[in-house]
């Protein structure tokens, strides 16, 4: 839900674990391609988060969006 960025389904904090594993899914085998649209949707969220409430800005925002892309390790 923008410009909450909550999950539709569950309210949490997207993306959510049920939107990490579609989105690793949909992005299989590409990573980089994965990393950079969530890097696009995260300065998205900053913007709007921001504006939404100026006293305090998002924090963590690379931690939600894009920690947890990394690729496993073999």
């Amino acid at each position: 839900m923008r410009p909450l960025w909550l999950c539709r389904r569950c309210a949490a904090p997207w993306p959510c674990g049920a939107a990490r594993v579609a989105l690793l899914a949909e992005y299989r085998g590409n990573r980089v391609g994965l990393a950079v649209y969530l890097a696009a949707l995260m300065t998205e969220a900053e913007d709007q988060l921001t504006k939404l409430t100026p006293a305090t800005p998002p924090a963590d925002m690379v931690n939600r969006f894009l920690s947890w892309v990394r690729a496993p390790r073999p």
